[in-house]
This record gives structure tokens, sequence and C-alpha cells, in this order.
């Protein structure tokens, strides 16, 4: 859980960082008081799952269980009395990245948060777009994996932190050599996504191969946005973003080759400019945007 003091201009003054863990609101509360003022013009939360913008309630999140009981508008606004907003995280960082990021220059871009899941925040004509963009939960394999979301062969099953781990895990169980053995002493359930992309840089070939593979896959979900939305850019960020030589460099090739070559050549892909504060300055944009605030 990131919380941060924001300025008008987009500067974050104040930050706190604390694991989500035990009892969400109580969490996200205690950070507000730490930061609150009577200058503060509102609280903008960027919560990873589906988000109904009409009552200010998390639908459901994959990855944050517990969340779609609460009711954040009336429990903040009742504490704080200031207005609140709510946001999907990755639709959040994009607006954070339109507003002072790598997406300012661009009319109309994508946004991709690559960490344990996938993200995504579509941008189109300078406004951040009213839908789900639940990017990660496209379907790129028919018959693949089960996805916590319920469904099968999503994108987030094949491409994203979390996959690459499991198939790390899978590999090592079924007597893959590889350095990753060190790393965990024998107990590849130690393992973390960090551990995976420093033994890829190390030159492991099962660690590469791995990167790769999710990065091809990861191509496969950019090409079929670059056919649909046919964006200036698509803007990465998170975690394994980190892993551009090898994780993205795979996809920005993969997507090459899938996407309509007219289509292709005008996108640029690139990395966020405010990495793990997008969410951060995004939630805190829309306040300001929903509330006419200059």
């Amino acid at each position: 859980m990131r919380a941060g003091l924001v300025s008008r201009d987009g500067r974050i003054t104040r930050r706190i960082k604390e694991p989500t863990s035990g009892d969400v609101l109580e969490l996200i509360t205690h950070a507000a008081e730490k930061l609150f003022s009577e200058e503060c013009a509102g609280i903008g939360l960027a919560v990873a799952g589906l988000v109904n913008r009409e009552n200010s309630r998390v639908l459901t999140s994959p990855n944050l269980k517990g969340v779609e009981k609460i009711d954040f508008l009336l429990e903040l606004g009742k504490r704080f009395r200031i207005p609140v907003i709510i946001e999907n995280d990755a639709n959040a960082a994009a607006f954070g990245e339109m507003w002072t990021g790598a997406g300012k220059n661009f009319s109309s871009f994508v946004l991709l948060t690559l960490g344990t899941g996938i993200g995504g925040g579509i941008i189109y004509d300078r406004t951040l777009l009213n839908v789900a963009a639940e990017i990660g939960h496209m379907c790129i394999d028919a018959d693949g994996e089960r996805c916590p979301c319920g469904n099968y062969g999503c994108l987030e099953s094949y491409a994203s932190a979390r996959a690459i781990l499991s198939k790390a895990i899978s590999s090592l169980e079924h007597g893959r050599d590889s350095i990753l053995k060190e790393y965990c002493s024998g107990n590849c359930y130690k393992l973390t996504a960090e551990d995976v992309f420093k033994a890829a840089l190390d030159g492991d070939a099962l660690a590469r191969e791995l990167l790769k593979n999710a990065g091809k896959y990861l191509g496969i979900g950019i090409a079929n946005l670059i056919n649909i939305l046919s964006p200036e850019a698509v803007i990465l960020t998170g975690g394994l973003s980190g892993a551009w030589d090898i994780y993205v460099s795979e996809a920005v090739r993969e997507s090459s080759r899938r996407a309509f070559r007219d289509l292709s050549e005008k996108v640029k892909i690139l990395p966020s400019l405010l990495m793990d504060d997008a969410g951060i300055a995004g939630s805190a944009g829309l306040v300001f945007q929903e509330n006419k605030i200059q």
C-alpha cells in the first residue's frame, strides 16, 4: 500500500509505504490520517480490480480479496469530510502518466502495469476512457491455463511475474538445471520473480527462456492492442518493466511481427517515468479534475 500527499502541479511532497495486510480500510485510514491537513482537497484511491464509479465500490478484485465489501466513499468521507473518489489502479496510473509522466506529449496511449498481475489503462484524446481496461484478462489461449479471475488462457497467466515464477518452480520440480536452485537453497518455493530476473542477468538458460517466453506472450497482447486501438504509444510500468533487455525486448519483437506494420511502426513502446508513483499522482489528479480544482 502506497500513499502520498500530492500538490496541484503533480509533485508528491510526502509518501508512505506499508505492507498490504490485515484490515485494508484501517490501513488506508491510518495512512490518510498521517498525511491529512485542512488544505487537502480530497482523497483519491487507486485499487486493483473492477470499479463501479457510480457508487465508488470495488466490484471484484482477483488479487486483493475483501475490498468488495468496503464502502470507501462512506467510511473515508465520514472520517475526513472531503471528496473521495475511487479508480482502478492501472487507470489511475495511466492518468498520472498523462498528467506528469511519459504520456505528457501523447494524445492517445495505453499503459500496462507489469507486476504480480497485468493491468491496463487507456488514454484517448487526452481523456481517461471510462472502461474496465482489464488487459491482463485478455484471452490469448482459448484452451489455456485457468486464471484466478475464473477464465482460461488470460494474458496475465502467461506474461506476469506470478506466471514467470510459477513456471520457474514447475521447471525446477521437473528436474531442469538452473542456478535458481542455489538461490533458494533447494527449496524452489522460496524463489521470487526478482530471483528469476537476477539469474537471467547472470546468464542462466532457464531464467532467460522463461523471461523471453513471457515476453512473447506480452508481445501478442500488445499487438492486439495496437490492431484494435492504434495508440501513439504503449507505456510500460511495474516491476517486470525493469527486465527491459530480455522480457520487454522480446515483447517488442513479437508485437512488431503480429501487428499491422502500418500501425506498429507508428507506436512507441517506452517505460514509465513515474513508475510506482504513477497511481498516487493519477488518483490525486483525478480528484483535482473531478472537483474542478486548479
